[in-house]
């Protein structure tokens, strides 16, 4: 018997958004707690946390003023300390992938701060973007480009982004040839890694091997993802379905199981998002044009994270924001791996 997808002709009305935190700097990845608490990844060289009550600290080993006193943006979002993606490793310290500086990190609760890797085969590791943890313990990371600058790397033409996986033999290399590897998740059953390629706007999936392996990589969803295209942090819910972000247009999509596309938010504007667009196909995009894109929401949607006592809230990190909205989804999403 089929079941209904709770998730069809769901639309968010702007009116039903609210937000939490304040003077965040680049909220980039939010990590949630059974108990209500908020772990968001901060510029200043660590995380905020924000807990239940709406209080907030900033958690970090140093901090840094290289975001707020940079001297233009194109500078902010590529120089520095950038905390990106986060994950709960297994004792409950806080893992980083450090888009800044090009490596993974590991922070505890009190803000020690030491590096795991930043070095990969000899070489210099690249753009760590995101950091995953499995219920295997593995550790997964994406690396978008090895290209210092990554705002040179938007491109359709820069395919060498990685995934890399650290597990009993070490860390290694286990798919190459993305298009800005940007978010990866695993679906209910550890099956499937699912991956974003931002610069090949579409969603890649791959089987899981027992040993950590990844192969038959298909697209799931559309060859490219709506108008624009863009996307950056994804998650599932319980249904089945896959929820992101498409950054620098901001709108939160969603593809069913049967790989259906859908707009769930939509905060867009639309001349500027439309010129990055045909910049990006004709393979001339600048700082300028990306920085120009973004709605008011909270610009450049990164990332969607499900909390709350049901995993009914859904919210919406960003890359230049200073606060994190939030809304009500209609199912359930998946819970995130924690810690013993």
């Amino acid at each position: 018997m089929n079941t209904k997808n709770p998730l069809s002709g769901f639309q968010v009305d702007r009116a039903d958004i609210q937000y939490i935190g304040h003077d965040l700097q680049r909220p980039e990845c939010i990590l949630a707690e059974p108990d209500g608490t908020l772990w968001s990844a901060d510029a200043r060289g660590g995380v905020v946390k924000i807990s239940p009550d709406g209080s907030q600290e900033i958690i970090a080993q140093a901090y840094e003023k290289a975001f707020e006193s940079a001297s233009n943006d194109a500078s902010r979002f590529t120089e520095g300390t950038l905390p990106n993606g986060l994950a709960f490793a297994e004792n409950g310290d806080i893992l980083i992938s450090n888009f800044g500086t090009d490596s993974l990190e590991v922070m505890t609760r009190s803000g020690q701060t030491r590096v795991l890797y930043d070095r990969i085969d000899g070489e210099p590791i690249g753009k760590v973007n995101f950091v995953l943890r499995d219920r295997q313990n593995r550790v997964w990371l994406t690396i978008s480009t090895r290209i210092k600058n990554w705002m040179k790397a938007v491109s359709p033409n820069i395919a060498d982004g990685y995934i890399a996986l650290v597990d009993e033999k070490g860390l290694r290399i286990v798919a190459d040839g993305f298009r800005f590897t940007n978010e990866i998740r695993l679906d209910a059953r550890e099956e499937y890694l699912y991956i974003v390629e931002t610069c090949g706007q579409c969603i890649t999936r791959m089987r899981v091997g027992k040993d950590g392996s990844l192969i038959n990589r298909e697209i799931f969803g559309p060859t490219k993802l709506g108008r624009f295209g863009f996307p950056d942090g994804i998650a599932f819910d319980t249904f089945g379905n896959l929820w992101g972000t498409l950054v620098m247009v901001d709108q939160v999509f969603a593809i069913t199981p049967d790989g259906d596309f859908s707009i769930v938010l939509d905060d867009t504007n639309e001349a500027p998002a439309l010129l990055l667009e045909r910049s990006f196909a004709e393979d001339c995009v600048t700082p300028d044009l990306m920085l120009a894109a973004g709605g008011t929401i909270a610009p450049w949607f990164a990332s969607v994270t499900f909390g709350g006592p049901d995993l009914k809230t859904v919210y919406v990190g960003s890359l230049r924001g200073t606060r994190i909205p939030y809304f009500r989804s209609p199912v359930a999403g998946l819970p995130m791996v924690h810690w013993k």
